[in-house]
């Protein structure tokens, strides 16, 4: 299993893609549409047209993981969409567990980011 650091970079693509694309298809995804470098550690998160399908692509510094979720039942409903001039969005770590699980993370009443002051 993958852990996702609450500092992780993560990138989720607005529109489907073809799943049938592998590592390569992915961070060619990650490069020319979210134009993002696909081995800078970041979390570039995909679906599929169904939406009942999402991978994330993730170098660790030694190699690529492609993982894949297939919910058993339901879609995901509430995949980030933007304002028609972005192909990506940002999340945080914490809000990327939600849309895993199939919520919705602009919903979640989270508690404020603490950041250490002096």
């Amino acid at each position: 299993m993958i852990q996702i650091p609450a500092q992780a970079s993560v990138f989720v693509m607005h529109e489907s893609a073809d799943f049938r694309k592998g590592i390569d298809g992915m961070a060619a995804l990650a490069r020319v549409v979210m134009q993002q470098e696909p081995m800078s550690g970041a979390f570039f998160v995909y679906r599929n047209c169904g939406r009942h399908m999402l991978r994330i692509l993730y170098y660790d510094g030694g190699g690529f993981w492609l993982c894949t979720r297939r919910l058993s039942k339901g879609r995901f409903v509430n995949w980030p969409s933007g304002d028609g001039t972005q192909q990506c969005s940002t999340l945080l770590a914490r809000e990327l567990q939600v849309l895993i699980w199939g919520g919705d993370p602009s919903s979640c009443a989270f508690p404020a980011l603490w950041k250490k002051v002096a």
